[in-house]
């Protein structure tokens, strides 16, 4: 699995990195979680607000930060 946090170094997209890697700890996952700052590439992504979560290359969320308890739900239906 390949998870993007895709934002600038902005406290919201910190809090969203941060947030997922809880997430990831609660379900026992072992994955890494890349953050991506190159607007070029954040807008290859079709994202016009920050900051967006993404797993194996589909945007799950953009303009919030996720909490942990949310971000395990959506990593979950993607898991199955």
């Amino acid at each position: 699995m390949v998870i993007k946090v895709l934002g600038s170094c902005c406290g919201n997209c910190t809090a969203l990195m941060e947030n997922t890697k809880i997430a990831l700890a609660e379900l026992g996952m072992d994955c890494a979680v890349e953050k991506v700052t190159d607007f070029a590439e954040i807008a290859k992504y079709g994202v016009m607000s920050i900051p967006a979560l993404v797993i194996d290359e589909k945007v799950v969320s953009l303009g919030k930060v996720l909490k942990p308890k949310e971000i395990v739900k959506i990593l979950e239906g993607v898991a199955r």
